[in-house]
């Protein structure tokens, strides 16, 4: 079969040549971007007199059968056309017939590719804000409900100060507001149109490329053509943002993970969202949580593989750049599976506020709380330090907690103590007395929950 382009050719290339260069293996998940961008293009080409209006209204009849038939399926693709858009050009010439090829007046693939991929990631990074927020409401209900759950907290993986397990849950949200934000900004970038920028060069045609991001709901256009044709930061800027998303929710992966093993018991996955073992029936496996944790990894490899794709590429569009496309379909899809997944599992985990409420009272992560208390007393915070070191390593070597103290012990390592440290003491009194703006405290965990609510649409 000839090439749409093959004029100046004498030679076909093999089957086998023409596999290894096509793109239409991957790319025709571009092709209802791939027609509209088609149907802006050619209503700008009848307004501005380019083509005629029948000529238009013909190419534009055309276009809607094809897209038609792709909504349901009926679309074959051929490697011999390489790509999306020859493909298309092909069915739409054995549409409507040789008028079909008066479409591409004016343009190029490579102006019609970035096209494309802008139209694509416009709407998928829509959809993506949607589901981090969505993700976002589950720990804000799943946070309200354990404002005053108490936990404990860690530093270095070691018990370290005992906290709501709402704050914890929080501190993902404000993660996941980071993300959000990086997302709506990188829609900037995004939202810019390149059509019309030819092969890099522009066109002798009297295009009005304004009309055309007009058609298609583009806020502006490329200043230059040679950058519009090559440039690809904001496909690396929707991975970049997309593998920071990844790794807070890997981080949260893992706790999960941690959190649901014996050793923790802090929470329960639900059954939904668990596996079991071939062999051995007593298992119950965070599965899909691990899916994430090393999914990451793959999100992490699409943004460094196109970063590397691009270091040593001249203006304008080289076909290296065909490689900027399988790693950002596999991004979106990863990123959005993974989303709807972890929403699904905040929703429906099961808090075991006995566990954690029996972890706090049975460790040192009220040390700090003893320090304050005789730093307040008018003692040097590190010589209250060193004091309360000394009652620890006792109550180590005696298997005790500070709590399980005599009053007359504690007197001994300072004659500052009174009757009242047992309150202070107390898990519950150390996390309600942590009133500092974004701390932990229930007042403030609230405050957190009601500001975030006002931030989630």
């Amino acid at each position: 079969m000839s090439k749409l382009w093959g004029g100046r050719f004498q030679k076909s290339a093999e089957e086998w040549v023409d596999e290894f260069g096509a793109s239409i293996h991957f790319d025709k998940e571009l092709v209802f971007e791939d027609l509209k961008g088609s149907m802006a293009h050619v209503k700008m080409l009848g307004k501005q007199g380019i083509l005629s209006e029948e000529e238009a209204s013909q190419i534009l009849g055309g276009l809607e059968a094809l897209k038609e038939k792709a909504s349901k399926g009926e679309l074959t693709f051929s490697v011999a056309q390489e790509d999306i858009h020859l493909n298309l050009e092909k069915h739409l010439i054995d549409e409507i017939g040789p008028i079909g090829g008066k479409l591409h007046t004016g343009r190029s693939r490579n102006d019609q590719v970035a096209t494309d991929m802008h139209l694509y990631l416009k709407e998928q990074v829509e959809s993506i804000i949607g589901l981090i927020e969505q993700f976002q409401t589950a720990l804000v209900e799943k946070a309200e409900q354990n404002v005053e759950t108490l936990a404990p907290g860690y530093t270095h993986l070691q018990r370290a100060q005992p906290i709501s397990f709402g704050h914890h849950l929080m501190a993902y949200f404000w993660m996941l507001q980071r993300d959000k934000e990086r997302f709506q900004e990188g829609l900037k970038r995004i939202d810019v149109s390149p059509l019309g920028a030819g092969a890099l060069a522009g066109t002798t045609f009297p295009i009005d490329r304004e009309l055309s991001a007009e058609l298609l709901g583009f806020s502006k256009v490329y200043a230059n053509s040679m950058d519009a044709v090559s440039d690809r930061d904001f496909i690396l800027e929707f991975l970049s943002s997309a593998s920071i998303l990844m790794m807070h929710m890997s981080r949260l992966a893992e706790e999960m993970i941690l959190w649901s093993s014996q050793e923790f018991q802090f929470i329960e996955m639900d059954d939904a969202f668990s596996t079991g073992s071939s062999i051995m029936p007593q298992k119950k496996n965070p599965d899909m949580a691990e899916l994430i944790r090393g999914k990451t990894g793959r999100v992490y490899g699409n943004l460094f593989s196109l970063l590397t794709v691009l270091k040593g590429l001249p203006l304008a569009y080289n076909k290296d750049m065909q490689e900027d496309k399988e790693g950002m379909f596999d991004t979106v899809h990863t990123l959005i599976g993974s989303l709807k997944i972890f929403t699904g599992m905040v929703q429906t985990m099961k808090v075991n506020e006995g566990r954690l409420e029996e972890a706090v009272h049975n460790d040192f992560s009220n040390a700090t709380e003893l320090a304050d208390y005789l730093a307040s007393k008018g003692i040097p915070f590190r010589e209250a330090h060193e004091i309360v070191g000394k009652l620890v390593l006792h109550c180590i070597q005696h298997q005790c907690y500070l709590a399980d103290l005599p009053l007359e012990k504690l007197k001994e390592a300072s004659d500052c103590i009174e009757e009242d440290i047992y309150q202070v003491l107390s898990p519950y009194e150390a996390v309600k007395r942590r009133k500092s703006l974004g701390g932990t405290g229930f007042d403030q965990v609230q405050l957190q929950i009601e500001t975030a609510k006002s931030l989630v649409k």
